[in-house]
């Protein structure tokens, strides 16, 4: 009998040995491996050079180092001056951030622009909000590395750079993407209000807001751990923190000091994201 035929009513056919989509997914990804392999041959990728005598031999000397970690209580309590800091140096950037993101945010949002109710934006508005995109696309750009740099040379070394570095360039993104979200959320009902004489505010306030609260919370938290990072990082051109230490403790060759301190940094991103869970969950 032939297989082709059709399985009888209230019988099912054995499931397929092959993927039916085997063909494309072979293509796919020799069409990735095809453009891939020439942008690693451009950036220098040589990963096997991590397992050569003269890379292996200091790698596993350094790892061992970090074996057991350094847990006296006076370098604890060093960690923790220095991680109390790092957390008030992302917080007060991200804080400073989002006073400058939610008005530009807002000031390119379409379902906001009154014009825009009947027809396309009017000319003056339209030009603002291209604008503010590009403002937040200058912002977002510069890498806060570079910003902190430009900074350390302004304000000098300490937190105050890492600060104006993170407020600055989470300004760019923070915007970019709370005026994205609005922008794809349901706009009849910020529309209504416009229409019937409400202020662009209280159109936020009432119609986006409790539309989005949940995303926008989401993504804030992370940027909020994100900005833990960042200030890690920053800490490596003397804007202070938990990442100055580390830098000191690598170039000394402490290899137990940077252990404690790579734990706590995984403690902080665990911390945030369960705060960013226990929101959500609230705000359901």
């Amino acid at each position: 009998m032939s297989s082709d035929l059709p399985a009888p009513h209230g019988t099912s056919l054995p499931p397929a040995r092959r993927d039916p989509a085997w063909r494309g997914r072979l293509a796919g990804a020799v069409v990735a491996l095809v453009l891939l392999w020439p942008m690693l041959a451009l950036t220098e990728f040589k990963p096997w050079q991590l397992l050569a005598p003269d890379a292996l031999k200091p790698a596993l000397r350094f790892a061992a180092d970090f074996i057991p970690p350094r847990w006296d209580a006076e370098f604890l309590a060093l960690v923790a001056r220095e991680t109390w800091r790092t957390v008030a140096i992302a917080t007060a950037g991200l804080t400073l951030a989002l006073v400058l993101a939610v008005p530009l945010a807002l000031l390119s949002v379409r379902a906001l622009s009154i014009s825009a109710l009947t027809g396309p934006m009017a000319p003056l508005p339209a030009l603002v909000r291209l604008v503010v995109r590009w403002l937040l696309v200058v912002l977002r750009s510069v890498p806060e590395l570079i910003w902190a740099l430009v900074f350390v040379r302004v304000v000098g070394l300490g937190p105050t750079a890492g600060v104006l570095a993170i407020a600055l360039t989470f300004a760019g993104m923070l915007g970019k993407v709370y005026a994205e979200i609005l922008d794809s959320a349901e706009p009849h009902a910020a529309a209504s209000l416009l229409r019937n004489g409400s202020g662009r505010l209280q159109a936020f306030l009432y119609a986006l807001l409790p539309q989005n609260a949940a995303e926008l919370t989401s993504y804030t938290v992370y940027r909020w751990e994100c900005a833990i990072r960042s200030s890690a990082v920053l800490g490596f051109v003397g804007a202070g923190g938990l990442g100055q230490q580390m830098d000191a403790s690598m170039k000394m060759f402490q290899g137990a000091e940077v252990a404690t301190m790579l734990l706590v940094f995984m403690a902080l991103v665990w911390l945030a994201d369960r705060i960013s869970a226990w929101l959500r969950q609230r705000l359901a």
